[in-house]
């Protein structure tokens, strides 16, 4: 079995964001309902006051706020199912399994065009709170054991903040420039653990190089 993050490293950039102004362009009243909020949530995650999940939580609001997901969501991926990354569909298997993040209201329709398993956050819509932990980090590494899947052969995420599911696989691979160059995963000298560990515990989204 195959394990592959989403965003950044199959998809070339962030869904949930992507899908967010793609709701804006075709809701305007986001702009002031959703916008503000979630502005004001990110400076204050940026300074410390609050945690990833919760800076998370305020950015999937938006989906509480539109009456149309699931059809959006559709067209959404009509129009960006193509960016799917080539090096993927050149070795995508029926047992793939990605792991994200992201809604899995938003991520679920294209793993189901592509044919594969998806885990993802489970946010509900109707409450704005997320159901469980987010899938993230340590999370997924908890998932692949808590649901006994088989051995990991070869993993792809983007962030170093999967290195706790890159040391479960067999191979381990860095995808950097969105989705386009990948390469064994590294041998992480101890300031870069350091940092590693601590972005595990804060939320911080670590990659190796700035263009990854």
């Amino acid at each position: 079995m195959n394990a592959y993050d989403f965003d950044g490293t199959i998809f070339p950039t962030n869904c949930t964001v992507g899908f967010g102004l793609w709701c804006i362009r075709r809701h305007p009243s986001l702009l002031l309902r959703y916008v503000p909020r979630v502005v004001w949530s990110f400076v204050r995650y940026r300074l410390g006051r609050i945690p990833n999940v919760r800076m998370q939580r305020e950015l999937f609001r938006y989906l509480t706020l539109v009456d149309d997901v699931d059809e959006q969501v559709e067209r959404y991926w009509d129009a960006n199912e193509r960016r799917i990354v080539p090096w993927y569909l050149e070795q995508r298997r029926d047992d793939d399994l990605i792991l994200s993040s992201s809604p899995l209201c938003i991520v679920s329709p294209i793993a189901r065009r592509l044919g594969v398993r998806i885990a993802a956050t489970d946010y509900d819509r109707e409450l704005g709170v997320l159901v469980d932990n987010l899938m993230y980090a340590r999370e997924k590494a908890h998932y692949i054991f808590d649901q006994g899947f088989p051995r990991i052969e070869n993993f792809y995420s983007d962030s170093l903040s999967d290195t706790p599911l890159a040391l479960c696989s067999e191979r381990a691979h860095l995808v950097s420039r969105r989705g386009t160059r990948v390469e064994d995963w590294p041998e992480l000298d101890p300031r870069t653990a350091e940092r590693v560990r601590r972005e595990i515990e804060t939320g911080w989204n670590i990659h190796l190089t700035e263009d990854a």
